[in-house]
Parts: structure tokens; C-alpha cells; sequence
């Protein structure tokens, strides 16, 4: 009986893993033009998790990020390049199975690695977004702020220390915010447009390019910084 029993329990844990990694390798890859930046000279792969943009002009503030579910990291280079022509280091995080979910302290390795960066701002897409608000809601002696895209504040985080940018056509994300400060609105934008990884399952398609939502975020995101750091 005993054998039984701990053959079936076998069975379905071997099905249970087996739904798992087809569930976690079905994600959504970065298009060509977002790989295209790991050439370039101020982009460095340290390792296999991390991804370090470095502006021309040496800065103290670090930027980490937290990429959406299921999406590859590098899908959000040419954002965090375009954040780091205005003057802030990146740092682009691959998590375990493409999911920050399961390693939300992350940022933690980041802030010891780089002790010359003296303001960090933890910024997340999505599900990225909500492990990078828990995470400073529980680490707000370490960070300077946090900046939520197609995401909204989970836990215990001032809106005065976070900046929530999302696209008008993400009806799900404006349900949920509850709070009145640092909030930007894409007109016309959609979800999945943070990063460069092609339309997403379920989301709204944007009436605005690409690449004009990015501007607009990097816009969002030098000035609540730069309101901050004066």
C-alpha cells in the first residue's frame, strides 16, 4: 500500500514539474533590435544575470531593474538605454525562470556590488514592478525610490517615493492604483510596450509607437528623479 502510494505521489510530482518548465520556457523573447545593444560599448554583460548600462558621465545613481513575467531581460535594453543617456547607471537583472517572483531580493547583491552608487531607485515592469515595490517596502533604508511601469504600488511604499507610469489602454493597472501623487498616464499607450518583445497575450494594442512610449517614460522617469536629487 505504502508503495503505492508513494508511486503515485512520484507521478504527479514529476507532472507537476514537467507543467512547470513548460509553463516558464513559454515566455516572450527580446526582438532582434533590443540584442542588438549588447554590442554596444557601454553595455557590459557581467554575468549570466546582469546586464550593466554605464553613462559617459561619471553618476551615483543607480537604477535596478526588475523585468515583467516571462519576458527575457534584455527586451527592456533600449528603454534602459535611453534612460542611461540621461546620465544614470542601469542595472538589468535576468531572474530565475524570467520571473522576479522568485527573487525579489535581488536588488540586495546589486547595492553591495556597487558601493560608489549613493541613490538607488528600483524600478520594475509588471509582475517586476510588484516584487520591486515589496522589495522597498522593505528595504527603504537602502533606496531613494521606486519607479512602477504597466505596475502599481504593493506594500508598504509611499506614493510620495514612487513614481507609477502606465499606458491609458491598461485599464487593469488604473483599477488598482488608489493613490494621487507621481502618477503618469501614456495616452494611447499599452502594457507591453515598456520593453521590445512584441505584442502580449491579452493586452491592448497601443495607438502610439514603441518607441514614443519609451521616450515618454524616460522623460517621466529623469524628471522625478531629477526633482529628488535637488
Amino acid at each position: 500500500m505504502k508503495k503505492k502510494i508513494l508511486m503515485t505521489l512520484s507521478i504527479i510530482l514529476i507532472l507537476c514539474m514537467g507543467g512547470f518548465g513548460i509553463y516558464v520556457n513559454d515566455y516572450s523573447h527580446a526582438q532582434n533590435n533590443a540584442l542588438e545593444i549588447l554590442n554596444h560599448k557601454n553595455v557590459e554583460k557581467v554575468n549570466s544575470n546582469l546586464i550593466t548600462l554605464t553613462p559617459e558621465k561619471k553618476s551615483d545613481v543607480g537604477i535596478i531593474f526588475y523585468p515583467g513575467a516571462k519576458v527575457e531581460n534584455t527586451a527592456y535594453l533600449p528603454l534602459l538605454e535611453q534612460i542611461t543617456n540621461k546620465g544614470y547607471n542601469c542595472y538589468l537583472l535576468k531572474m530565475p525562470f524570467n520571473m522576479a517572483i522568485f527573487n525579489k531580493n535581488a536588488a540586495n547583491k546589486i547595492i553591495n556590488q556597487y558601493p560608489n552608487i549613493k541613490h538607488w531607485y528600483i524600478c520594475g515592469h509588471s509582475m517586476g514592478g510588484a516584487m520591486a515595490s515589496s522589495y522597498v517596502s522593505k528595504n527603504k533604508d537602502k533606496v531613494d525610490g521606486l519607479i512602477l511601469l504597466g505596475s502599481y504600488i504593493y506594500g508598504d511604499v509611499s506614493d510620495k517615493d514612487a513614481l507609477t507610469i502606465y499606458g491609458s489602454l491598461n485599464t487593469s493597472v488604473k483599477k488598482k492604483i488608489d493613490y494621487k501623487r507621481n502618477i503618469v498616464v501614456i495616452k494611447d499607450g499599452n502594457h507591453a510596450n515598456f520593453g521590445n518583445y512584441g505584442h502580449q497575450k491579452g493586452d491592448a494594442k497601443a495607438t502610439i509607437s514603441r518607441k514614443e512610449q519609451q521616450n515618454q517614460t524616460v522623460k517621466a522617469i529623469n524628471n522625478f528623479i531629477e526633482k529628488r536629487l535637488n
